[in-house]
């Protein structure tokens, strides 16, 4: 179970970590592939941005989200 959710989490991380470099680059919003990736990745992202808004026009909700995402897969693999 615990090597199940840590390879989840890892392809989240993978998933957010394609969304990150897609805020760099020109894009289509409108592609199937982004909207996918955007409806997995903003119900995560979302709440820690109200927490913690973008300062100065630097947005370090994912810097939090995989720091937690880190912490939760350690937990899995030690808990199960």
């Amino acid at each position: 179970m615990g090597v199940f959710l840590g390879k989840l989490i890892s392809l989240y991380e993978i998933a957010l970590l394609i969304r990150i470099v897609l805020s760099w680059v020109p894009h289509n919003p409108y592609n199937q592939a982004i909207q996918f990736l955007y409806k997995i990745t903003d119900p995560v992202l979302n709440p820690v941005r109200k927490l913690i808004p973008p300062i100065r026009g630097i947005d370090f909700s994912p810097v939090i989200v995989f720091i937690a995402l880190g912490v939760v897969k350690r937990m899995a693999l030690v808990l199960f």
